[in-house]
C-alpha cells in the first residue's frame, strides 16, 4: 500500500465538497462521513441505511463493531455529517437494509477502487499536490481533529496506535512542529 497524505488546507477541502456536490450526493457524504469521522474505508462501505437512521430520524451516534478487537466503538455524527445524511437520504427512496453507498450498477456498496477515483479524481482537479487516495479521509479526519485540540491518546485509541510519535506520523504532523495552543477556559 502506498502513503498518502491527510489534507491539510481547510479550502481544499471545501473545493473538495463543491465538486462532489455538483457530482453525486452519494460521493459528497463519502467525503463528508470519511472526514468527520476517521471511519476506515472498508466500514464506510459496508455501511446500510439502518446503521444510520431510524424511525426517529438520523442517528448522532454510529456504532460499528471492529473486526479486529470484536468491540463496539461510537463515532459521533456531527452537524456536517447530518446535513450531508439528510440531504441524500431524502433525495432517494431507500430501505433500512439498502447500502448507504450503493453502487449505480447494482444493490451492492460501490468498491473500494470506486471509493479511491471519486476521492482521487476531485482532489486532482482541486489541484492538490502528492498522494491522494481512501486513507486520505482517515487521515485528514486525525489532522485536524489533532489541530484542533484533540488529545493525541484519544487519537492512539481511534486508529489502535501504541504510540504518540506513531499517531503524529501516521496524521502527517511533523513532531519538530509546536503549534500555538490556545487554553482558553473562558470563565
Amino acid at each position: 500500500m502506498e502513503y498518502v497524505e491527510p489534507i491539510r488546507d481547510v479550502e481544499s477541502i471545501n473545493a473538495i465538497k463543491d465538486i462532489l456536490k455538483k457530482h453525486s450526493k452519494r460521493d459528497l457524504l463519502l467525503f463528508v462521513l470519511g472526514i468527520n469521522t476517521g471511519i476506515r474505508i472498508s466500514d464506510l462501505l459496508s455501511l446500510k441505511v439502518e446503521d444510520i437512521r431510524d424511525e426517529k430520524g438520523i442517528k448522532e451516534f454510529l456504532y460499528l463493531k471492529e473486526m479486529s478487537s470484536g468491540e463496539t466503538k461510537a463515532y459521533y455524527l456531527n452537524n456536517n455529517v447530518q446535513h450531508a445524511l439528510e440531504d441524500y437520504l431524502n433525495s432517494y427512496e431507500f430501505l433500512g437494509s439498502d447500502y448507504l453507498f450503493k453502487s449505480k450498477k447494482n444493490n451492492l456498496p460501490i468498491t473500494r477502487q470506486q471509493a479511491y477515483r471519486i476521492i482521487n479524481t476531485a482532489a486532482k482537479e482541486v489541484g492538490i499536490p502528492g498522494k491522494i487516495g481512501t486513507h486520505t479521509l482517515r487521515k485528514t479526519f486525525g489532522y485536524h481533529a489533532y489541530r484542533k485540540g484533540i488529545a493525541i491518546s484519544i487519537l492512539m485509541g481511534i486508529y489502535h496506535h501504541h504510540t504518540p510519535s506513531e499517531t503524529l506520523r501516521y496524521i502527517g504532523i511533523d513532531k519538530n512542529e509546536k503549534p500555538l495552543i490556545k487554553v482558553d477556559v473562558n470563565l
